[in-house]
């Protein structure tokens, strides 16, 4: 990470602001690892778009991955048009064609036709939606499955755990219809939430106590997300050897789609400040990026991001609320310590802002969006995409 740090800091001077930079570099390390895994297991790994969605590093993430995973047409459209359409040459120098999977707690009649055209596999969240598709996605030739909910809580995360009680995701084994079974290929679940291997493995004993009978009828499993696989200190030791225990017992393939894992760590936000404004002995430093607009995770999560050369409030000798230029009172970044005062017009870096930033941010106050920037291997900085005014415009 420092030799990246030291790349960032070369460019920060350059490159404009608010801008998320992504990193060629950190970006392929996670790769690797989770290439990896899938090497030692036989396992296909999928990157979940609703994390990280951009294309332009796609065909870097086809050569590593298996294909990528939706949440709805347009997700799909975009890997497939993206990825999966075309062959690629993986990192062992063969030809493959990456697979497009799609989940969605309920489709539209009007979309499904096109996504029988793009998509490999359909997953179903009820059964009475694959009563209403079943025939036309077999036609299709497609690989269906229906997600499960093993009614198993491993996270605090309320508004992020899909097992809470009332959940409107997966089936319950209350409701699980063993004699709609036929014509599916596969179970889903998807439970975790930047978790380590020892909540997969809570889950899964879960999932084999109430599903374990309907797993020997499948030929995959599909665990989700949510796996911090590239974190440091993840067990992916352990990773490999549930998966490949699952594998031989039940005689099928193993799914991952995480999301966070594959940019995690390889995303930055430049940003710069504006103002500093004093106020009841809080210093605040207003800068030109948004936590709702730019980062929303910082507030919907909650929690405060990291900030390349800083430390926690009062660590260093100078203690700043970070806050963005809206009209919002709840704008705030979070609070962080400098070694020396804070100047108008000083850029400051944001570390991990690949994920959860670019597929969420938003226009809100008629904010501009950051730029998006590729980093490559040796430094060398391009700007994918601009945005201007248009693109608040045509949002209303």
């Amino acid at each position: 990470m420092g030799i990246e740090y030291e790349r960032i800091n070369r460019v920060i001077g350059e490159v404009p602001t608010p801008c998320y930079i992504v990193s060629e570099s950190l970006l392929e390390r996670n790769l690797k690892l989770l290439r990896q895994v899938a090497d030692q297991t036989g396992c296909k790994i999928l990157l979940a778009q609703k994390a990280f969605s951009m294309y332009f590093y796609y065909p870097l993430i086809g050569q590593y991955l298996d294909g990528v995973t939706a949440s709805g047409l347009y997700e799909a459209k975009l890997g497939y048009e993206e990825l999966c359409q075309n062959d690629i040459v993986d990192i062992n120098k063969k030809v493959k064609r990456c697979e497009n999977h799609v989940f969605s707690p309920a489709y539209r009649k009007e979309q499904m036709e096109e996504l029988l055209q793009i998509c490999d596999h359909v997953v179903f969240n009820s059964f009475a939606q694959w009563a209403m598709y079943k025939d036309a996605a077999l036609r299709a030739g497609k690989s269906c499955g229906i997600r499960i909910n093993p009614e198993c809580s491993t996270q605090d995360h309320a508004i992020y755990d899909p097992c809470a009680p009332g959940s409107r995701l997966g089936v319950t084994v209350e409701n699980f219809d063993r004699s709609a079974l036929e014509g599916l290929e596969g179970l889903h679940f998807h439970c975790l939430c930047e978790q380590n291997v020892d909540a997969l493995i809570t889950t899964m004993n879960a999932v084999e106590e109430k599903f374990g009978a309907d797993l020997y009828q499948m030929k995959w499993l599909n665990m989700g997300g949510g796996h911090h696989i590239t974190r440091d200190g993840y067990d992916v030791a352990g990773l490999i050897a549930l998966i490949q225990r699952i594998q031989e017992k039940y005689g099928l393939t193993v799914y991952l789609e995480p999301g966070e894992a594959v940019a995690l760590n390889a995303g930055f936000l430049v940003t710069q400040v504006l103002e500093l404004v004093q106020n009841s002995g809080i210093v605040t430093a207003i800068v030109d990026t948004s936590a709702a607009c730019h980062m929303p995770d910082v507030i919907e999560m909650p929690y405060r991001p990291p900030l390349c050369g800083s430390g926690e409030a009062g660590e260093k000798a100078y203690t700043y609320r970070l806050c963005g230029p809206t009209c919002l009172a709840g704008d705030v970044i979070g609070e962080y310590s400098f070694e020396r005062r804070l100047q108008v017009g000083d850029r400051l870096v944001f570390g991990d802002m690949a994920i959860y930033s670019m597929v969420k941010n938003n226009t809100f106050n008629g904010m501009p969006l950051p730029d998006i920037i590729a980093l490559d291997r040796n430094g060398a900085w391009r700007t994918v995409r601009q945005f201007g005014y248009d693109d608040f415009k045509m949002r209303l």
